[in-house]
């Protein structure tokens, strides 16, 4: 019987790779179906993955949506109230909607009873302790998507408990080994130059400053329980090693693989079985050199600023993490540099006064404080 898959942003980066992943694999059934705006694409998946449900979160774009299918057997809904409906529809939520939007409709997803494939990572960052307290209450399995923590997922298999260290990977982005006053003025079009993976936009920037691996970093603490300290980021340039795990007897244990979001993907939406390839094989001779270098954090201050946020708790979190969406928003339409978007996050981290075990309207509260605050310390620059 089909697996049937709800896809939560299903036109961005990891939703047309889950597609892709679908094609070739027929034990899988697209449910749903959402996205925010691009209505082009959505009514092409429409057509060909004849899904119940699809929503935009845009209610316009929904609008226009729902007259282009209408001969189709599709039921179309909007606004964020269609996506959270939409979540609910399968037996597995692929959460691939960017930034703090997806909240709520993860939340929505567990409440369902529907396992999740987690790619959206802010989810956990802003609200791991209540998502994980509510994933354990409703049975629902949380496996992770994102490359880093699903080698860690793996790594770790039932051996939690002799976990010593998580050592997380980096590919550097594009600007590795350059000096911060080299970067702090590089333009959006450097800065999407990613040496290895095709992503979004937003995930390419914060690669790029290293937000990411702060945002994963704090992710990987929720998922796996390991404190803050004891979770080492590596800068590896080759993207093959995607993360390893160092247990209490020494023993370091890694998974390894071509640089291709198309694997974990399909471990998550199959787990705990592993499904047909759906990447090309792995050819250690062919690549040669496996380098690891430490994290430059004079130059990328940011996987600091992340641990500190995780440390303090809280809301604050959520004020990293919202600080960071608007300003990288600011940059990708040329309205500040590239350095000032470490810097306009550290003023709003500056200006935050924590809430302590927030609630989720406290959590989104604390996002628009953030944004707030980065808006603020642009107008003055």
């Amino acid at each position: 019987m089909a697996k049937k898959i709800a896809l939560l942003g299903s036109t961005g980066s990891i939703g047309t790779q889950t597609l892709e992943v679908k094609d070739m694999d027929e034990e899988l059934e697209i449910a749903a179906l959402t996205a925010h705006k691009n209505t082009a694409l959505l009514e092409k998946q429409i057509r060909k993955y004849k899904p119940r449900l699809a929503a935009m979160s845009d209610e316009k774009a929904a609008a226009e949506l729902k007259i282009k299918v209408k001969d189709t057997d599709t039921k179309v809904l909007s606004g964020e109230e269609g996506v959270i409906e939409c979540a609910g529809a399968g037996d597995v939520a692929v959460t691939a909607i960017v930034g703090i939007a997806g909240l709520r409709p993860t939340m929505a997803a567990i409440d369902a009873g529907c396992d999740i494939a987690l790619s959206n990572k802010e989810t956990l960052v802003t609200a791991g302790h209540i998502v994980m307290d509510f994933a354990k209450k409703k049975n629902v399995k949380i496996i992770p998507v994102d490359s880093e923590h699903s080698a860690i997922f793996q790594s770790i298999s039932n051996q939690s408990a002799f976990v010593d260290k998580i050592i997380i990977t980096a590919s550097g982005g594009p600007f590795f080994g350059r000096k911060r006053d080299e970067i702090y003025n590089m333009t959006a079009q450097d800065a999407l130059k990613h040496p290895n993976w095709s992503m979004g936009a937003k995930i390419t920037i914060d690669s790029a400053t290293l937000v990411n691996k702060g945002l994963e970093i704090i992710e990987a603490m929720h998922l796996f329980g390991v404190d803050i300290d004891n979770i080492i980021p590596v800068v590896h340039r080759q993207s093959i090693v995607h993360s390893l795990v160092e247990f209490c007897d020494g023993s370091v244990i890694g998974q390894l693989g071509v640089p291709d979001m198309k694997l974990p993907i399909s471990y998550a939406l199959h787990y705990p079985k592993r499904a047909m390839r759906v990447t090309e094989r792995l050819d250690l001779a062919k690549i040669g050199t496996l380098t690891f270098d430490e994290i430059d954090n004079e130059a990328f201050p940011a996987v600091n600023m992340a641990k500190r946020a995780a440390k303090t708790g809280g809301t604050m979190p959520a004020v990293f993490n919202g600080a960071n969406e608007e300003a990288v928003g600011m940059f990708l339409r040329g309205e500040c540099r590239f350095g000032d978007i470490t810097e306009y996050i550290a003023k709003a981290v500056d200006k935050h006064i924590v809430k302590a075990s927030p609630t989720i309207e406290e959590i989104e509260e604390a996002d628009r404080f953030a944004r707030q605050a980065v808006r603020e310390a642009a107008n003055k620059n």
